[in-house]
């Protein structure tokens, strides 16, 4: 075998394990890819049950329903609802008519169950996503 072949053949086997190696990275971080969607989001893109993603909004006011370890609630962006459905202990700034960004999946009855609740941490904070969602809606409010 010449030594110019010799090049080709680990150009292009170097060139194979390249590609494997970028497959491997992309599947990898596909696994770990979280979208943000409001309530109107979910509604209108359809989102396909045990998904996960995460939902953003506002608490809606007279919502919050604790049952031993089950908190039940209502997301809102001011133009949709989302039922949501959380087991554990929430943050101490959890409350009603408060931003509010839950991770979990959309079950087949259309309830997002929530397996982490993040609440804003202070009152002139607004997590950037909700905050666009609701200005998107067209009822942001400063």
């Amino acid at each position: 075998m010449t030594p110019k072949r010799r090049r080709l053949w680990l150009l292009v086997g170097s060139l194979g394990v390249l590609g494997v190696a970028a497959a491997l990275v992309l599947t990898a971080l596909d696994d770990n890819l979280v979208f943000f969607y409001s309530p109107t989001q979910v509604a209108d893109k359809h989102v396909a049950p045990h998904r996960h993603f995460r939902l953003g909004g506002l608490v809606e006011a007279g919502s919050v329903k604790k049952n031993g370890q089950e908190v039940r609630f209502t997301v809102t962006d001011t133009h949709r609802t989302l039922a949501v459905v959380y087991r554990g202990l929430l943050p101490d700034l959890f409350r009603e008519g408060q931003g509010v960004v839950a991770e979990g999946s959309l079950g087949a009855d259309g309830v997002f169950t929530a397996r982490e609740v993040l609440a804003k941490h202070d009152e002139n904070y607004m997590p950037p996503e909700v905050a666009k969602a609701i200005k998107e809606a067209g009822q942001w409010r400063k």
